[in-house]
């Protein structure tokens, strides 16, 4: 039986080590001085996680786990300089988030309301 042109065992190792690549080419565009672009609320993985850049616009009904007070800056998955309109997210490698922003995998940082 013939495995074909590539194994699993080499495209799992190669997708992996893509994947640990992201984060570095972020902090290489960082360096350059150059910045992400912005999340577009239309980008397949926003609209799968629900991403809306004002959390106002959030229909409760749609996202029960919505908490009102909930957004972005006070998410545990943003990171970059708190007061920064847009900022780098776990979730969105790559992109940047509106800090008045949501999505179904906000998780509150320690210590917020």
């Amino acid at each position: 039986m013939s495995e074909g042109r590539y194994n699993r065992r080499t495209v799992l190792k190669n997708a992996l080590a893509g994947l640990a690549a992201l984060p570095a080419a972020g902090l290489i565009r960082e360096a350059a001085g150059q910045t992400s672009p912005h999340l577009d609320e239309k980008d397949s993985l926003a609209l799968a996680m629900g991403y809306v850049h004002d959390a106002q616009q959030v229909d409760p009904a749609k996202n029960p786990q919505f908490k009102p007070g909930s957004n972005c800056s006070n998410c545990l998955q943003i990171t970059g300089k708190d007061g920064d309109q847009w900022r780098p997210c776990n979730i969105f490698p790559g992109k940047l988030v509106n800090a008045n922003g949501w999505c179904k995998v906000w998780v509150p940082k320690p210590g917020a309301k």
